[in-house]
């Protein structure tokens, strides 16, 4: 009798943490503990450089990480070829400097927003581009797939803000 009464005491506990696991290994087995789930991003835009100064320019797009799990771009390429240095700007009071970056943070439920303030893709020796044209960029990631994009080319006056 009095084993009945103990499992009677510990019955409910211990079923509602069999409960509890089993909620948590779904939540976990969908993408909701912890877990890598590849990043987004939407079009971007390329800088117009001057004319007659065309030996480098940049692309700059939002990379929105829906996940938990931090991710880096390393890397991106464009339809042209040639070099592309993802690079991150330096703040040195009112002066300041840019430096190449190995990779580009994506914090996990955050941003990595690409501004000429802060961080960019730096596109050496740009063929000739026109204001409105329309040019296609693969993004890549630590840990997401690559991302296939288009950014438009836009003069300095109408970037966004």
């Amino acid at each position: 009798m009095k084993a009945v009464g103990r499992l009677g005491a510990v019955g409910p506990p211990v079923g509602a943490a069999a409960l509890a696991l089993v909620l948590l290994s779904g939540w976990t087995a969908v993408g909701g503990a912890g877990r890598a789930r590849p990043v987004e991003a939407g079009p971007g835009w390329v800088l117009l450089p001057p004319a007659g100064a065309a030996s480098a320019t940049a692309a700059f797009f939002t990379v929105r990480n829906p996940g938990d799990v931090p991710d880096e771009l390393t890397g991106a390429s464009w339809q042209f070829g040639g070099r592309i240095t993802p690079k991150r700007h330096l703040h040195q009071g009112a002066a300041g400097r840019w430096e190449a970056a190995p990779a580009l943070p994506v914090p996990g439920r955050g941003e990595l927003r690409m501004t000429p303030e802060d961080a960019d893709l730096m596109i050496a020796d740009p063929p000739p581009l026109r204001a409105g044209q329309w040019v296609e960029f693969t993004l890549t990631f630590r840990h997401s797939p690559p991302l296939r994009l288009a950014a438009q080319v836009l003069p300095a006056a109408e970037r966004p803000r």
